[in-house]
């Protein structure tokens, strides 16, 4: 049999993405409007995914820019804003065929649940906030690379085709993981055919 090397982001593909929809859920308990918050957001966004801040120098730096938010409570949102999605389901029998990757833009902190019970079918797992890099830099695709043993034959499911370049580049195929899920059934098409 033929495996084959199958990397999966986690946000939007194997979870739910909490943005935007923590940051909606935020801006109306907190009667603080949304593009404010989001601007909070894509300031913080690169130092929060790559480690170059805490988790809880992320909540710190959200009470100091907005005193008003109760940071238990935001806590709680955003957690209950990650969870599984269809092809969490899929990765024990996807890994009888490939060996799986995990490459995700997050913090450890919020998916470690979610990715606990998968953890024994996963070859390797590389969280940007645990590397110090994220996507679409080459040098997080660089170190998932060094875990392929077919590099010759790599799947990379995405939900945001603008993570795709540095991946073609190595050589991968990309794969688009469209909200329908139709992807889920490539996927386990592509894997179910290498076992002739």
């Amino acid at each position: 049999m033929n495996r084959k090397e199958l990397i999966l982001d986690v946000a939007g593909v194997l979870s739910t993405n909490f943005s935007p929809h923590f940051w909606e859920d935020l801006s109306e308990k907190s009667n603080i409007p949304y593009e404010v918050l989001f601007h909070f957001r894509n300031e913080i966004r690169e130092k929060l995914w790559t480690g170059k801040i805490s988790e809880k120098g992320f909540w710190e730096q959200l009470y100091i820019k907005f005193p008003a938010i109760n940071i238990d409570k935001a806590k709680q949102l955003l957690i209950s804003n990650i969870r599984p999605l269809p092809a969490f389901e899929k990765v024990q029998h996807w890994s009888k065929y490939a060996n799986i990757h995990l490459l995700s833009n997050h913090r450890i902190e919020w998916i470690e649940s979610i990715i606990k019970p998968i953890e024994p079918f996963v070859r390797s797992i590389t969280i940007s906030s645990e590397v110090g890099y994220c996507k679409p830099n080459s040098e997080i695709y660089a170190l998932v690379h060094q875990h392929l043993s077919h590099q010759a034959d790599v799947w990379f499911v995405d939900d945001q085709d603008k993570n795709f370049n540095e991946a073609i580049l190595l050589g991968w195929n990309a794969l688009l993981a469209d909200k329908n899920g139709d992807w889920i059934h490539k996927i386990t098409s592509l894997l179910s055919t290498a076992e002739v």
